[in-house]
């Protein structure tokens, strides 16, 4: 929740509809600690944490019920970068629901998604990442924002005529109900076993008329490496990650990074398991991803290189390497 890996997408959405209702900016980034003028940087990067207190922040500003929703519907394909693309290019609907969800992490994600089919309707289900008593105003705004979202590009893969045949929602109803019924065109329905998002199968069924099947493998293979970059810096990967990056030359045993953490080896392990990942295979996609840099932007010998990442010599370095890439380091000079 704590590290800054997302871009600026979402919580630029939310600074741009309150700062229109005439909100000043160090009343919506209170706490947050982003400066304004970072709102829009390319190279910023928050965290879900930053994004969950500007939320919060949200809902004490504003008094207009259909925020949350309008945050949401804002925010298009457009904004998403090389995820947004890889929907944009899905060559059939079905694979773009599969993609949306396996690469949901990458979109800076306040709530788990989920889709399913059945009796010819399709599902998308929606669960914020906090318990709805723990704030449920809070609880609320994640959710209506959530499906503001969804709507939003489901509308621009599909066209804007999609419409949802049913909005449920786990929550009561409210006298000021989130929701811009014109805009949704579909019926809600209050105290449900769940958030969910209905719509008829057969909206799957259409053309993808912008997919692509040449480019959406090569975009896909960009999000896998932008995914596996991802679960290097979350959770207890990432504090593995911190902590071999500060002398990666000199690396701490497994056993001992785990002391470093405040854990035995045994529960670093699973949890690094629980994450897809190994201790070793940790190390080795830092040394890889050093070494490349090095090779593509310096005139670092290979002996410089090697003693950089803890090599006894140039030749343990190039065995290692290959073992990792499967080419040489002259391949990457070479490139």
């Amino acid at each position: 929740m704590s590290e800054p890996i997302y871009e600026t997408t979402k919580l630029a959405a939310l600074f741009d509809m309150l700062s229109s209702q005439g909100h000043p900016a160090s009343e919506i980034l209170k706490n947050v600690n982003l400066p304004a003028k970072e709102v829009y940087s390319s190279k910023a990067r928050i965290s879900l944490k930053q994004l969950l207190i500007a939320s919060k922040n949200a809902v004490l500003l504003t008094r207009d019920p259909h925020l949350a929703y309008r945050i949401g519907a804002s925010i298009h394909i457009s904004t998403y970068g090389m995820y947004g693309f890889a929907i944009l290019c899905s060559p059939d609907f079905r694979r773009t629901m599969q993609f949306a969800t396996r690469y949901h992490m990458l979109a800076a994600p306040l709530a788990a998604i989920s889709f399913s089919e059945e009796n010819g309707s399709a599902i998308w289900s929606i669960e914020p990442n906090l318990h709805p008593t723990t704030d449920p105003a809070l609880y609320r705004f994640i959710t209506e924002m959530q499906i503001g979202i969804h709507i939003s590009l489901m509308r621009d893969v599909m066209g804007p005529a999609f419409t949802p045949d049913e909005i449920c929602l786990a929550y009561p109803d409210a006298a000021d109900t989130g929701f811009p019924k014109d805009e949704l065109r579909c019926s809600i329905s209050f105290a449900k076993p769940a958030n969910k998002i209905v719509f008829r199968s057969t909206w799957l069924e259409q053309e993808a008329s912008l997919g692509n099947k040449t480019t959406y493998p090569s975009i896909v293979a960009l999000c896998d490496g932008l995914l596996d970059d991802l679960m290097l810096r979350i959770g207890v990967a990432g504090k593995v990650r911190e902590l071999l990056l500060t002398d990666i030359a000199n690396p701490p045993t497994s056993s001992a990074a785990a002391r470093l953490l405040g854990m035995n080896d045994r529960s670093l392990r699973r949890k690094l398991r629980q994450q897809g990942l190994s201790y070793r295979g940790l190390l080795d996609e830092l040394r890889t991803q050093i070494a490349v840099k090095y090779l593509r932007t310096t005139r670092l010998s290979n002996d410089d290189i090697a003693l950089a990442l803890g090599f006894s010599d140039a030749a343990n370095f190039r065995r290692a390497f290959h073992r990792w890439t499967n080419k040489a380091p002259s391949d990457i000079r070479a490139e």
